[in-house]
């Protein structure tokens, strides 16, 4: 297997593949497992293999499905093209991506920091120090080039993709994962939480694009064309609170100073206070009684949109109010 499908068809059940972080997700999910279950052996003989193989393909360059991957020789990922729809932002109408994000995706860079990290932990479980060397020195690269090329100061955030300076939610990539490329509580990590939470956070999710930003768009309405074109450019989406969420458990994880640790705890208890409260209306009283919508409109009275019953938003909802 060359990449981690994304789908398969309905047509023809072929595999999907136009997908950048797909591949990447599932580095995540094995070190879940493994810390859930600590089925060594499982992983050792049936993903460890495959693991190795998409790190080859991503560093030495993998096109299917226009995907256009490659290593650059600073050590960050670049994907896409600009008619290709390939993170999660995927929204195309016939031939048009709304948002390609093609070059270095914030955070298509920050799962493969997270994934070298991973493999580097897993090549020492199953292989050698030594040869985890090749994982740390490549993941070394990477955090260099991400925390000089991404930081936009002008702005306190990072770039949605180099270059790009609108501000989207996909920068909490860098700092909810098990290995972030920035730290959470670094100076520059809290002017990134800060400015995601003042652009974008609501009560119902992040926005996908701040207010005042090209193309803004706060309510999802009109024909399918009209839609799809405001779909990632600043309708609230649910799931997205996981990446906050996480974060926000990350930084208490690194936090070493006890007055700041107090306030962080404060801000996490009224983030699930707020959560619970908030998405236990939605449960009983919006939408689909006993479901999550895909989409909320990012202005009062934040109405549900989208697909009645997403299986995103539930999880992730679930996850924050049920964890341990």
């Amino acid at each position: 297997m060359d990449l981690f499908p994304i789908g398969y068809s309905g047509f023809d059940n072929r595999p999907l593949y136009n997908s950048a972080d797909s591949s990447l997700l599932l580095f995540e999910q094995i070190e879940k497992y493994l810390k859930y279950t600590n089925d060594e052996a499982f992983i050792q003989k049936n993903m460890y293999p495959l693991l190795k193989k998409i790190i080859d393909n991503y560093a030495n360059g993998i096109d299917l499905d226009d995907n256009n991957i490659y290593l650059d020789i600073d050590g960050l990922i670049v994907s896409g093209t600009s008619k290709t729809q390939n993170t999660w932002m995927d929204a195309k109408y016939g031939d048009y991506a709304f948002t390609p994000r093609n070059g270095k995706a914030v955070e298509i860079n920050s799962l493969w920091y997270n994934s070298l990290k991973i493999m580097e932990e897993l090549c020492k479980r199953f292989e050698t120090k030594t040869k985890a060397k090749k994982y740390e020195k490549m993941a070394e690269n990477c955090k260099i080039s991400f925390e000089t090329e991404f930081y936009n100061p002008k702005r306190k955030c990072l770039y949605d993709v180099v270059g790009d300076k609108k501000i989207r939610p996909n920068q909490l990539f860098s700092m909810s994962l098990t290995y972030p490329v920035i730290e959470p509580n670094s100076p520059m990590g809290k002017e990134i939480f800060e400015t995601v939470t003042k652009k974008l956070y609501n009560k119902h999710g992040l926005k996908t694009l701040a207010k005042g930003e090209e193309n803004y768009v706060e309510v999802y309405e009109g024909n399918p064309f009209k839609r799809d074109m405001s779909y990632h450019q600043g309708i609230t989406w649910p799931w997205l609170l996981g990446l906050y969420y996480n974060t926000l458990k990350n930084k208490l994880k690194y936090e070493t100073n006890k007055e700041e640790k107090k306030k962080i705890e404060l801000q996490y208890k009224k983030f699930i206070q707020d959560t619970k409260a908030t998405f236990e209306k939605a449960f009983y009283e919006e939408g689909m009684v006993g479901s999550i919508s895909e989409l909320y409109d990012s202005k009062a009275p934040y109405l549900p949109k989208g697909a009645p019953a997403q299986a995103w938003s539930v999880a992730e909802i679930f996850r924050i109010l049920l964890e341990k």
